[in-house]
Parts: C-alpha cells; structure tokens; sequence
C-alpha cells in the first residue's frame, strides 16, 4: 500500500472482546476484529472459499473462524490457516488514546 490516510473508525469498546465490526468502504466490506487480550486487526470482510463474512465468525486468538464452513482465516497475515490455501487482504491499524483508525488508500476515501 503506498500512501495510506489513516480513518478513524471509532473506539475498541466498540468491539467486544473476540468481537468484530464490519465497516463499508468504496472498495468493500473491512472487518475489524478485537482478540481476547485487546489486540485490533483489520482483514477483507470475505472468506476466500466462499465469501462468507468473517465478521460474523468466531474470533479465537489471532484468527476467525467463517461461519459458512468453518474456514480458519489469520487475523495478521490473511492466509487461510491449515489445509485450506486462499487469503485476504490486511488493513493497517493504528489504536491511539483507544480510537481506531484504518490505514486506507487515498483512492478510498476520496471516493466516499
């Protein structure tokens, strides 16, 4: 990502904990996930295999579970975890004085 323009997107009491949020963009659904220890990812809100949305999954420690057939996506790198390959794109988060905010590219936002 080049040139990236950070988007507050609201606070991490917003999320429970093992929690997500999906946020609408131009360039689609980003799911924002809180872990167990307070740890904020941002992933493509669709599993790879069937484009389930990963904010409707289980979060158990640094990943989500799809909740259509139980895909097991990384919540750091994207990738599909196990046997099953496929991945999704990674947000870059920031988490300051508790706001979260999404690193997007300026074609992004202009377009909102």
């Amino acid at each position: 990502m080049s040139a990236e323009h950070w988007f507050d997107i609201g606070t991490i009491a917003d999320i429970p904990q093992r929690g997500a949020r999906c946020v609408a963009t131009p360039q689609g659904r980003i799911g924002v996930f809180r872990t167990a220890d307070d740890r904020i990812f941002a992933i493509e809100d669709h599993c790879p295999h069937r484009g389930g949305h990963l904010s409707e999954g289980i979060v158990h420690g640094a990943a989500v579970t799809c909740p259509l057939h139980n895909w097991v996506i990384s919540l750091e790198t994207g990738k599909a975890l196990g046997a099953d390959e496929g991945a999704v794109r990674t947000i870059s988060v920031r988490v300051e004085e508790g706001r979260i905010r999404l690193g997007l590219e300026p074609a992004i936002l202009a377009a909102e």
